[in-house]
């Protein structure tokens, strides 16, 4: 069985390094060899220099893309099949009792880790981002935020993960069930208590003053029946000139925030038409619906971990020449992505198909038209490719292509939309 095991982990390996690189290279070529032909949808919106602007963007961050993936593919064969998990399984495990031995394991990792992705990083916000104007972020602020995370992170995960291996070693077979409960409750108090607590760390977050956007604002939130905790403006300039807006929160503690980017970049109208596509969101409960299926899925996978976590067979066939419950954890969370890679079209498709209701929702309550202006002015501020890869789109995009999604709305907006 070890050896079988061994073989099939190889082969899922192989086949989903090399479908990620290949639709990487697809998407660079295919961007590319669309650079000099503005599509004729986006002509009186768009200049071709930005369309070149955005193709060249997009090509350069998939090349780091592609690195990355080599690199992490490298990482996870040396920590299992090249033995990095058993070295660290013999410098730990001599040295510290079980608790405190599965609490090491778990953070040696995420520094190893941590360290080997941060020369990407650094590239990334500082030569790409920087190349194409988007940065605004010091070196001071990024080595803050780093610092910042880190500390969060300690602090948060050493009683999440400590707890968790207490429930795995203590709660019999049916572990799984209650890891499964304490996670839930876990997110669900991590979802409440972000926008409060977690949020202002890294921003600074000013309510809306009073005006024109406001007044649609709070006139918007009332056609659509919804109640917020609040509506910020967020500082993400500090950071990036990338404009944005989003919900935070949960129950009574959601809040609306919006990028002070955005808010400089969009008109009264079309701000309100992006918050309608929001709010769609939430009055198709796509929210829900997402903390639901991460729940089942995560049920699935604990259950499935539960019928590994004594397979002797499961440890060996990875490089692990030990049992327990961290290694377990560990492995089984390495090793799962290159087993489900497949099925992220299924991930996309549905995301894509939510962000097309709360279109058709925002041109009801709010202006098609307007959405319409925004999503470009949005698609050209960020350098968004109007020419991705159909095939890495599918695989990658939450978001549907641009010439889908403006071609909907354009005929929503006779039957739906409002002035």
């Amino acid at each position: 069985m070890t050896s079988n095991f061994t073989v099939f982990f190889l082969i899922a390996f192989a086949l989903t390094l090399g479908i990620r690189l290949w639709l990487k290279l697809r998407h660079i070529r295919f961007v590319a060899a669309h650079r000099e032909a503005l599509p004729v949808d986006f002509a009186a919106q768009i200049s071709l220099a930005d369309h070149k602007n955005a193709a060249d963007y997009n090509v350069d961050r998939s090349r780091v893309a592609l690195r990355s993936i080599v690199v992490d593919a490298a990482l996870l064969l040396a920590l299992t099949l090249g033995g990095g998990l058993a070295a660290l399984h013999e410098f730990w495990s001599p040295r510290l009792g079980e608790l405190a031995y599965g609490l090491a394991m778990i953070f040696s990792l995420m520094l190893i880790s941590g360290i080997i992705d941060l020369p990407f990083s650094l590239y990334q916000q500082f030569v790409i981002e920087a190349r194409y104007g988007f940065n605004r972020m010091t070196l001071r602020l990024f080595l803050s935020d780093l610092l910042k995370q880190s500390l969060l992170g300690i602090a948060i995960g050493t009683p999440l993960i400590a707890a968790v291996l207490w429930l795995m070693g203590a709660m019999g077979d049916f572990w799984w069930l209650y890891v499964w409960l304490f996670w839930c409750a876990f997110n669900l108090l991590i979802l409440f208590i972000y926008p409060s607590w977690i949020a202002p760390l890294f921003n600074r977050f000013s309510p809306l003053e009073d005006g024109e956007m406001k007044s649609r604002v709070e006139a918007l939130l009332r056609r659509c029946g919804f109640r917020s905790g609040g509506l910020f403006v967020m500082d993400g300039s500090k950071r990036s000139s990338h404009g944005n807006a989003y919900f935070t929160g949960f129950g009574q503690n959601k809040r609306i925030v919006f990028f002070d980017t955005l808010l400089a970049r969009l008109s009264p109208t079309e701000i309100e038409a992006v918050l309608a596509h929001e709010l769609g969101h939430f009055r198709h409960h796509h929210v829900i619906q997402r903390i639901a299926l991460m729940f089942a899925i995560s049920l699935g996978f604990l259950w499935l971990l539960g019928q590994l976590i004594s397979a002797e067979w499961f440890y060996s066939a990875l490089g692990v020449p030990a049992q327990s419950t961290a290694l377990a954890l560990i492995l089984f969370f390495l090793v799962i992505p290159v087993f489900t890679f497949p099925l992220r079209p299924l991930s996309s498709s549905l995301s894509r198909r939510n962000e097309f209701e709360a279109d058709a929702y925002a041109a009801q309550y709010a202006s098609a038209d307007d959405l319409v202006r925004a999503l470009v002015k949005l698609y050209q501020d960020n350098a968004s490719t109007l020419t991705p890869d159909p095939l890495h789109s599918l695989f990658y995009d939450s978001h549907p292509p641009a010439a889908q999604r403006i071609a909907r709305l354009l005929q929503l907006q006779p039957e739906h939309g409002t002035s």
